[in-house]
């Protein structure tokens, strides 16, 4: 058999395969020096690449977003965009808290987008930012929670936290109305232990013990952290991206009024960075936190996981997938021994609309309006959720992630037909899949969510021999 290798030229073999051993030395390098490699050249490195590789190998995007939102123009209409989304919270929405968020932002972002246009360019889009997370995020947060003001799952939150503490399980019995019912994972205890320590007898406590400074703050970790993961050099710091998505509309409603998705949203993103980045163990870890907030963070262990195996082979993948899935029994095991029924009941029965007592959650998406003709919608409702899911599936199996960007794109599109199809879907569920889609791409400076070739892997490359005249 007539071997095609490149003389001299050997596969590249590390963890991007899951074996061992380095990449041997071109053979004319070897014979150029005597010392396995040409001077002034790097030894070649195995693949993917680490932080600061690949500047000089990679091909720009031509889809550049933060060139396209640098542009004055650009901010001016986002601000205005926002600005109409939130004016229309006081003429729409019936929930009070709802009302005062629009009321307080709208003004926060017209101003902001005036800022775009009058202040010169070197110091526009970070005084515009400050003005839309003041007026959009802290200014109505800080009046809400001085009131003790919030959507009904922040109390769901807090006393799940005090019914852990005084009878073992966070779910209630026998639930009678609404609010009663607890939909989350055991692991959203967490997020209400401070109010069940500190209480709310003073301003001090009645913040710091609101489990919404808790969600925004888990939030922001979890994308920073990401940030430093996925980012190819430290170049600077993600203070301008932070500040626009965390003033965006639909960021900042859900962390003034409520924001309990905002975790679950960082440490998802947080979880991919992570597999990229070969830390199987603080993966597993991150993923079981995640699986334990909300089971609609079920979808991303195995994304994850692929992730892992396609990267670096099949015992990180195991090692990761095995310590998300012992801590997640971990965490949801004494739950499901004490209270088992109240688990089944308010956890999944609840949020997909088979109990006697509706969720409140619902938007005019398609999943909600099928389930609005009874029974049969709803059947359909589910049936349409199961395809879109297996679809899904058969996608991640066909095509696995090589990048978290990659991963990213395929937890969202599960997500959003999901959301999109569920019986009892809102638009507010669709933060996590927008921010899944984006963050990645900023902090890793690139569109595609194809792996970039190292500089070191182009420079082992020989270059091609010259036709003899």
């Amino acid at each position: 058999m007539v071997s095609t290798r490149t003389p001299g030229y050997s596969r590249p073999r590390g963890r991007f395969t899951g074996r061992g051993g380095t990449p041997a030395p071109p053979a004319e390098a070897a014979s150029a020096t005597g010392r396995g490699r040409p001077r002034g050249t790097r030894p070649p490195r195995p693949f993917p690449r680490q932080r600061g590789d690949g500047e000089t190998g990679t091909p720009p995007d031509r889809l550049n977003p933060a060139r396209l939102a640098s542009l004055r123009r650009v901010q001016f209409f986002g601000c205005l965009v926002a600005a109409g989304w939130a004016a229309a919270f006081p003429l729409v929405s019936d929930l009070p808290n709802q009302r005062l968020w629009g009321t307080v932002a709208a003004p926060a972002y017209a101003l902001a987008g005036l800022l775009c246009l009058i202040l010169p360019r070197r110091w526009a889009a970070r005084a515009a930012a400050g003005v839309a997370v003041l007026g959009a995020v802290l200014v109505p947060l800080a009046l809400l929670a001085l009131q003790g003001r919030h959507q009904s799952e922040v109390m769901v939150v807090e006393r799940s936290a005090h019914l852990l503490l005084t009878t073992g399980s966070p779910y209630l019995p026998h639930p009678v109305v609404v609010t009663d019912y607890n939909p989350y994972l055991p692991a959203m205890t967490l997020f209400g232990m401070p109010r069940a320590l500190v209480g709310n007898g003073n301003p001090v406590a009645q913040v710091v013990g609101d489990a919404r400074i808790w969600f925004a703050l888990t939030f922001l970790a979890c994308l920073l952290a990401s940030w430093r993961l996925l980012r190819p050099s430290r170049d600077r710091a993600p203070v301008l991206p932070m500040a626009v998505l965390t003033a965006s509309p639909l960021i900042a409603l859900a962390l003034v009024v409520g924001g309990v998705d905002l975790p679950l949203i960082g440490v998802c993103c947080l979880a991919m960075a992570l597999a990229e980045r070969d830390r199987t163990i603080a993966a597993g870890l991150v993923l079981a936190l995640a699986c334990t907030l909300k089971w609609t963070a079920w979808p991303a262990l195995p994304v994850a996981v692929l992730l892992l195996w396609r990267l670096y082979g099949r015992r990180p993948a195991a090692r990761a997938g095995l310590t998300a899935l012992g801590a997640g029994l971990l965490v949801i095991l004494p739950s499901a021994l004490v209270r088992a029924d109240a688990l089944r009941e308010q956890v999944v029965r609840f949020p997909l609309g088979l109990t006697a007592i509706q969720t409140p959650a619902g938007s005019p998406l398609p999943g909600k309006v099928l389930a609005g003709f009874g029974p049969t919608g709803h059947t359909v409702s589910l049936a349409l959720m199961t395809v879109g899911g297996l679809g899904v599936a058969i996608w991640l199996l066909a095509r696995p992630p090589v990048s978290a960007i990659a991963a990213a794109d395929l937890l969202a599109a599960g997500l959003t037909i999901a959301f999109m199809l569920a019986p009892a879907g809102r638009f507010g569920y669709l933060a996590l899949p927008v921010v899944l889609v984006i963050w990645p791409r900023l902090a890793a400076r690139r569109w595609s969510g194809r792996r970039p070739v190292p500089a070191s892997c182009l420079l082992a490359r020989p270059e091609p021999a010259l036709p003899r005249g």
